[in-house]
């Protein structure tokens, strides 16, 4: 993006398409006051203070626009640190288009997507790390990944990281001293001091690396593949697991035909519940291509529930079952359904030596015994979003280079290598840990993860 946009004034509509009772128009930039104050006929808006709000017409020369509401937030005292003025209007997509042409012609632009956000970053009220985590928020449709996105939001990975950025830079900073003086064979930097800081900063840097494979389960999901012989019950299962009559039930062994795919949140993951055809040799063309969708729905899958018929599967089919999932290296559980046509004792006397859970989907038997078996497979212990944890790939990549300049430190101060090296590897560190929270940033690279945002943040 030019340079020289920055110093337009932009505006956008800040609510989702649609009808609704109210709509919200935000203008930000050195003209935002002027534009709004020449269209705004009840008060004069450049004599008000800032975070106030005032009621009265929008009008266009003599033609009186709609009734609003305007929200006056004066530099440096806003979301993007200019001038900036939200209107709530009528809900009417006709009204904010015209307000959004009025203020075009006085002198504004329409605004990119999340420009708003952009120019926060740039006047220094967010760091990229938090720019990032507001549009995990409004992306968030779970308790949990809204958490783990206001947590970040608020800071709480920068502050992780800037602690460790300043320490580092002090360290730096003495071993470029030692080598201004280096014929005087002095050491400024305790070796010690920084032996033990980065042995503590790679412990933090492997545990926000670990908190990854949470964090993608959390903004992204698990997918559940339910595979198992005919008439096992498995689109029963769904129904139960979603409480409602989502797929179609019938004692005719091959009704479901096709995948059917649903989302279910539990404990605040989301589940990709997947209800496959049956898995055998199919008896025409339609069956075997459901069958051939249920295999490669198994394979892409996160978890498997291998669901069998306890009244008329056997021990052996199954056992032959769980060792080709064994042998593809699947997460999966094993549930014995059908426990309303034999009792669980003689279920477990039949299936021993099987580490399965046996339920009735059909009478929601010991179905949350199965959720919790869920959530236990990709979540140890509680979800505690109160914790750091990271769900951008963009940071993660970035952690592992960092993980890998620490190692590199570390193994210098072991070999005792010059502190011309070790100064060199420490800026390699700085560089990885100002890439993250956006110290050091390329143009392509704001322009691609702003791109992401929504119109009007």
């Amino acid at each position: 993006m030019n340079t020289d946009s920055w110093n337009n004034t932009i505006i956008a509509i800040a609510t989702p398409p649609g009808i609704g009772a109210i709509g919200v128009l935000r203008i930000s930039g050195d003209k935002a006051i002027d534009i709004i104050n020449s269209i705004f006929t009840s008060k004069n808006l450049l004599q008000q203070p800032s975070h106030t709000l005032h009621v009265g017409s929008l009008k266009n020369n003599d033609e009186i626009i709609d009734e609003v509401v305007v929200s006056l937030f004066k530099a440096p005292r806003s979301y993007t640190g200019e001038d900036v003025i939200e209107i709530s209007c009528h809900g009417s997509f006709f009204i904010q288009q015209k307000i959004i042409d009025i203020c075009i012609e006085k002198g504004a632009r329409l605004a990119k997507a999340g420009e708003f956000t952009q120019r926060a970053f740039l006047n220094g009220k967010l760091d990229l790390t938090q720019a990032e985590a507001v549009a995990d928020l409004i992306a968030s449709n779970t308790e949990a990944a809204r958490k783990t996105a206001l947590q970040n939001m608020r800071g709480g990975f920068s502050n992780a990281l800037k602690e460790l950025r300043e320490q580092l830079l002090k360290f730096s900073a003495l071993i470029e001293l030692e080598l201004d003086f280096s014929q005087e064979d002095v050491e400024f930097a305790d070796r010690t001091q920084l032996y033990n800081l980065i042995t503590e900063a790679n412990v933090v840097t492997n545990n926000l690396l670990q908190s990854f494979k949470l964090g993608n389960v959390i903004r992204n999901g698990v997918q559940v593949a339910i595979i198992g012989k005919p008439n096992a019950g498995k689109s029963t299962l769904l129904n139960t697991l979603l409480n409602e009559n989502r797929a179609i039930v019938s004692e005719i062994a091959g009704t479901t035909r096709d995948t059917v795919e649903e989302i279910i949140n539990i404990e605040g993951i989301l589940f990709r519940l997947i209800d496959t055809a049956g898995i055998r040799t199919g008896e025409n063309e339609i069956e075997t291509i459901g069958i051939e969708k249920s295999l490669e729905k198994m394979r892409n899958a996160d978890i498997v529930i291998y669901l069998f018929d306890v009244a008329h599967e056997t021990k052996e089919q199954v056992f032959a079952e769980q060792n080709q999932l064994l042998s593809a290296n699947k997460k999966f559980i094993l549930v014995g359904n059908k426990l309303d046509l034999l009792d669980a004792d003689n279920a477990i006397k039949k299936f021993e030596q099987l580490d399965a859970l046996f339920i009735s989907a059909k009478e929601h038997t010991h179905v949350n015994i199965l959720k919790k078996e869920l959530v236990d497979k990709v979540v140890t212990g509680n979800i505690e979003t109160e914790n750091i944890i990271i769900t951008n790939v963009r940071h993660y990549e970035a952690l592992q280079k960092i993980s890998d300049s620490l190692t590199d430190i570390k193994n210098g101060l072991d070999d005792k290598i010059p502190g011309d090296l070790i100064a060199l590897d420490i800026r390699h560190c700085l560089h990885y840990l100002g890439e993250i929270t956006g110290q050091i940033t390329n143009e392509d690279q704001l322009d691609y993860i702003f791109s992401k945002f929504c119109i009007g943040k």
